[in-house]
């Protein structure tokens, strides 16, 4: 069978119960005892096998089956949860990762077969004592089916039936039905017995009826069972014809039929309703389990137990990419027609008001267009976060310092190409926090710190901006180290290091290759750090800011647009040239008398309610020819960025428009300043203004 096609699903939803067992571990390590948590692995670990054995990745499926033979015992209660343990099943997870990511990478699981991780699993069956009686009575039952003679006495028969259906039984031998007990065994080497067990159960429908299983039907589906299960039936077909049937599903070793001849004692429940009972009872188990094991069997990765009816559907983001350009197109063909609409005075023609009522409409529409796709596109912060919990716990280890990740806002949303992208940054804020803000155990028992250090993570969404703060009640900056490192390095000399603000000394933190670390270790301090975490978070359109206070902690602030495609922007007139400003940066626009300018260290500035803000005439940053009108008042867009303000100085303002970025690709080698081009309705190009950068 060719699984190539399932490839995509194989790997999304592995990643998922990747997920969910990391999440579940974390938990279990701390609360050994908790059965959810402990059925949720078992889960996890069975679908996993499941899907690696329809796919064909025999040492995922072999490690996985360790894992669920584990939690098997310990569902049991054979065995008991303990630290060792933990550690085991965390090195198992990232031997599965790994399959997973050689599976992504070259559609192949590679040739790691993970022995030692599979030994220390099965050390932990192996040191219990010998099975339960039970289940030693269950071996032996399941080594002797083969043998069960062609008749016996209902005394002999070893599955008990409920009056409902032992009055099914009687009615069915008055009418001259056969009854038989089925042994079903399914062969040892059976990846998927579920599946085999629906076939089974498929091929039987027109030949016979079945009252009982042993064990459910919901378990026979959950693959609760081991190599065996029993069934009662009624036919008028012969015990041969109906164990040939079953025999002719593959994976089927063998099947055995006895044949139930002698009618069940009269119950004295009115047989009618019995009857009845019975006719609802019958036909249930088997419409419930047709159609998650056919989803087994045929159409994908087996996962398990069955799932409520899904009304989400997964969708490549290529594929939301091309809706999204189409979405783009559709607003700059809008534009044009809300430029064509409009007269050469500025006025809109009123010779067609009907044109006039349809381009609103037409805005209306592809403003909610955009909205929705926009909506299709977010995702939770979660997905790209949720891996970090685990990488404390390693940490805590590794560094040997007691520390507590603390999560909130993790549902907050952010475009899918911006999630992508984000993992990388926030991680290694987080690493820097572990390894260089949480101070030593002795060093915070001397500050009256309690034993176990806290990072925080949190995020929320504010205004048309999303912020990330990672933070951690550590050492904070010792901002003094900082210059002392700087100068030492020749970044600046002693002079420059003496007249630094305490930011402007934080900020030398985000310069290449920039180290305050006594020892390089593998965690954090390798120099390549908070420059690539500052460039990789302005490519996309955000920001990084630091507060922190000497001896109490640092918090990182990310701050990151909601959407890199489709913005509000305000356009402004510089000569002959329009550029457009995104409006999520700017804070208030002024009319600025000449004569209230002044200068700071040959610097142009304002003052304006409170705050001297630095200005940035636009018109030479960017070179533009001409020289502008002579006017009394100098029009001001006052931009912000975290807590730093600047006035940009433009010649006019032509208003607020909804732009399409267009990335200006590799081939101009421009400006940071300019972070893409839109185009406008009346087909020329715009330049757009990064005012992060500029300030």
């Amino acid at each position: 069978m060719d699984v190539s096609q399932y490839l995509e699903i194989f790997i999304d939803e592995s990643n998922e119960h990747l997920q969910s067992l990391s999440d579940q571990l974390m938990v279990l390590e701390k609360e050994p005892d908790n059965s959810d948590t402990i059925n949720e692995i078992f889960r996890a670990a069975h679908s996993l096998k499941g899907m690696a054995g329809t796919m064909g990745y025999k040492r995922m499926q072999n490690l996985t089956h360790d894992m669920e033979n584990v939690f098997s015992e310990v569902r049991s209660g054979n065995i008991k949860v303990n630290s060792e343990m933990c550690d085991v099943l965390f090195q198992c997870l990232d031997a599965l990762e790994n399959y997973v990511s050689n599976i992504q990478a070259n559609q192949d699981e590679g040739t790691e077969d993970n022995e030692p991780i599979i030994k220390a699993l099965n050390s932990f069956i192996n040191g219990q004592a010998a099975p339960s009686p039970d289940k030693q009575e269950a071996v032996k039952e399941t080594s002797s089916t083969t043998d069960v003679p062609e008749k016996t006495s209902v005394a002999e028969n070893d599955i008990s039936l409920a009056d409902f259906e032992k009055n099914a039984v009687n009615e069915a031998l008055k009418k001259g039905l056969n009854v038989y007990k089925l042994d079903v065994t399914i062969d040892e080497n059976c990846i998927l017995k579920a599946a085999r067990a629906f076939l089974v159960f498929k091929n039987l429908e027109g030949h016979c009826d079945v009252i009982k299983t042993d064990p459910s039907t919901q378990d026979i589906e959950d693959e609760k069972f081991e190599f065996e299960f029993k069934m009662v039936v009624i036919s008028e077909e012969s015990v041969k014809a109906i164990t040939d049937i079953i025999k002719n599903v593959s994976e089927i070793k063998d099947a055995v039929g006895v044949a139930i001849t002698t009618p069940f004692a009269e119950e004295a429940e009115s047989k009618a309703e019995v009857k009845d009972d019975d006719k609802g009872q019958e036909k249930k188990p088997e419409e419930k389990k047709a159609v998650p094991a056919a989803q087994q069997s045929k159409k994908a990765p087996a996962t398990g137990g069955t799932k409520a009816v899904s009304h989400t559907v997964r969708v490549d983001i290529d594929k939301l990419d091309v809706l999204m350009n189409l979405v783009s197109e559709l607003i700059i063909a809008k534009n044009g027609l809300v430029s064509a609409s409009v007269t050469a005075d500025g006025e809109t023609s009123t010779n067609n008001q009907n044109f006039t009522e349809q381009i609103e409409y037409l805005e209306r529409v592809t403003t909610n267009l955009h909205e929705s796709v926009m909506k299709v596109r977010m995702m939770p912060l979660e997905g790209a976060i949720s891996k970090f919990p685990r990488m404390i716990r390693d940490l805590n280890k590794k560094l040997n310092k007691k520390m507590e990740l603390y999560i909130t806002g993790e549902e907050t949303e952010l475009d899918r190409t911006v999630l992508d992208e984000i993992g990388d940054p926030i991680m290694h804020l987080l690493r820097n926090s572990a390894d260089h803000g949480l101070e030593s155990a002795e060093v915070r028992a001397e500050r009256g710190k309690p034993e176990v250090g806290s990072i925080f993570l949190n995020a929320f969404q504010e205004g048309n901006n999303v912020v990330i703060e990672v933070g951690d009640d550590g050492n904070g900056i010792d901002v003094e180290k900082v210059k002392a490192k700087a100068v030492e390095k020749g970044a600046i000399t002693q002079e420059q290091a003496d007249a630094m603000s305490e930011k402007e000394a934080v900020d030398l933190l985000f310069r290449p290759s920039f180290s305050t670390a006594e020892k390089i270790t593998d965690v954090s301090g390798r120099g390549v750090g908070l420059d690539v975490v500052k460039s990789k978070i302005e490519a996309l359109g955000g920001d990084v800011e630091v507060k922190t206070t000497y001896g109490e902690g640092s918090t990182f602030s990310i701050r990151l647009p909601l959407t890199l495609a489709i913005i509000q922007a305000l356009m402004v007139k510089l000569g002959d040239e329009k550029y457009a400003i995104s409006l999520g940066t700017i804070e208030t626009i002024e009319d600025v008398p000449i004569s209230e300018i002044k200068y700071v260290h040959a610097k142009e500035v304002i003052h304006l309610r409170g705050s001297v803000i630095p200005l940035v005439r636009l018109r030479e940053v960017l070179d533009v020819p001409g020289e502008p009108e002579q006017s009394e008042t100098e029009v001001v867009v006052i931009v912000r960025k975290g807590d730093r303000l600047a006035g940009l100085v433009v010649d006019s303002l032509i208003g607020q428009m909804e732009i399409v970025i267009k990335s200006l690709g590799k081939y101009i080698n421009i400006n940071r300043m300019i972070s893409g081009a839109t185009i406008l309705g009346d087909g020329s190009v715009a330049l757009i203004i990064d005012a992060n950068t500029l300030v």
